[in-house]
């Protein structure tokens, strides 16, 4: 399956860049490339992407603006979004992260770590800049940070609580799968238990409310 991507920034240079970079990837299509977070919101909401590639600071409408509409509690029907930016602040990461995003990268992460990003997201996964990731959840981990956190609907079982630390840490549906010794397919169907459980549509949401919930320390 193609995973269909729009991009957006602000400058022309980075636009066609990242247009290049996915383009050459096999299963991956650039659909559309805009210059602002108005237009981002218009052509997925017309387009319905499987990722939007979204940078913060654009006119008209900025990234995090962009992602709540298309992301955001308040969204029937999300989209995947993946953040990009030149930024490095923790308050655009959590601000990022709350708004719906599904991954936060930096300009100058790579190819690679971008393409990672990309399928990831497409597969309801996400992914989060390595230089940001410890500093966020050592952030996410001080009590100071935890508010009121509403319990799971239903008890986790020990298998849900054991998938969840290791979702929370970051690992691959094959990585868990390996770690605990079970098929994909039961991974898979932990994770959505889970996610009904304590309210989470993604993987990141899942992270943070093991963090605030007190079940990881950094």
């Amino acid at each position: 399956m193609t995973i269909r991507v729009i991009v957006a920034d602000d400058q022309e240079i980075v636009r066609t860049g990242l247009r290049l970079i996915l383009d050459a990837q096999p299963g991956i299509e650039v659909v559309a490339v805009v210059a602002d977070g108005e237009q981002a919101v218009q052509q997925a909401r017309q387009l319905r992407p499987d990722v939007c590639l979204l940078d913060i600071r654009m006119p008209r409408m900025d990234g995090l603006q962009a992602t709540e509409l298309l992301a955001g509690p308040d969204v029937a029907d999300p989209l995947a979004v993946v953040v990009i930016t030149t930024f490095d602040h923790d308050e655009t990461v959590f601000a990022a992260l709350k708004a719906g995003a599904r991954g936060f990268l930096l300009k100058d992460a790579g190819p690679e770590l971008l393409v990672q990003a990309i399928r990831a997201a497409a597969e309801g996964g996400a992914l989060i800049a390595p230089s940001v990731t410890a500093r966020l959840l050592s952030a996410l981990a001080q009590p100071q940070q935890r508010g009121a956190v509403a319990p799971p609907r239903e008890a986790l079982t020990e298998r849900e609580e054991e998938v969840l630390l290791v979702v929370a840490r970051g690992r691959t549906n094959a990585e868990i799968a390996s770690e605990l010794h079970i098929s994909l397919s039961t991974v898979k169907t932990h994770i959505a238990r889970l996610m009904d459980k304590i309210g989470a549509r993604n993987r990141v949401e899942v992270a943070i409310w093991a963090y605030e919930t007190g079940r990881i320390r950094s």
